[in-house]
């Protein structure tokens, strides 16, 4: 398990329900392509899996 992970978000969270907009207000992702950078732990790992289908998860090397 690397040290961070790179977390993007892909689509728009428009229409979404509100529990997936609070998550990704809480990951930082405010706007469509922007990239985050996140320590990789089972707290974080457990929100990119909710918002899997609006997100995209890279290992940072």
């Amino acid at each position: 398990m690397t040290d961070l992970i790179k977390v993007t978000l892909v689509r728009s969270y428009y229409g979404r329900p509100p529990k997936h907009r609070r998550i990704l207000k809480a990951l930082g992702l405010t706007r469509m392509n922007k990239t985050v950078e996140k320590k990789d732990n089972p707290a974080i790992r457990g929100m990119t899996d909710k918002v899997s289908h609006l997100v995209r998860v890279e290992e940072k090397q």
